[in-house]
């Protein structure tokens, strides 16, 4: 799912029942979901709960970068890796 741009989470028992709860109430009830700060907030109720993800995973969501864009992004950091340095003798 991460890498089609979707973000499963996973939250309490207790936090989807008020998720449900609100949909009852209002179909169009919305959720907030703040990737940077890893929470998902029921707008209706202000109920919030936190959620874990992969820090990999988050950056690639947060930046729009697949696995590839992802390596790409990194080149000039790569380039510095494999440049030799004349302190370590190589």
């Amino acid at each position: 799912a991460l890498n089609n741009g979707l973000l499963p989470i996973q939250v309490s028992e207790e936090f989807l029942a008020q998720i449900f709860n609100a949909v009852e109430d209002d179909a169009k009830s919305p959720l907030q979901v703040d990737l940077e700060k890893q929470t998902v907030t029921i707008v209706a109720t202000g109920a919030t709960e936190s959620f874990e993800i992969n820090p990999y995973k988050k950056s690639c969501l947060i930046n729009g970068y697949d696995d590839i864009d992802f390596i790409l992004a990194q080149k000039d950091l790569i380039a510095e890796f494999k440049t030799p340095n004349p302190l370590k003798g190589a």
